[in-house]
């Protein structure tokens, strides 16, 4: 099973998200200047369609 952990973070930074700080349990806060919010990032990402959802909510259309 694949893992889109460092991916997704690469395409997040590439992309002028920051890193803010860590969230509730298994999760990290994010930051999106294209959405202007904040987002949650899992820790530990399994399947492409969190990934997925996860670059939605930064903004990005990106698509694993």
């Amino acid at each position: 099973m694949a893992d889109f952990d460092r991916d997704l973070r690469r395409i997040l930074r590439d992309h002028g998200c920051e890193y803010r700080r860590p969230a509730d349990g298994s999760h990290e806060w994010w930051y999106s200047p294209i959405t202007n919010r904040g987002f949650a990032v899992p820790l530990h990402i399994k399947s492409r369609h969190t990934a997925n959802a996860v670059l939605k909510q930064a903004g990005i259309e990106k698509k694993f």
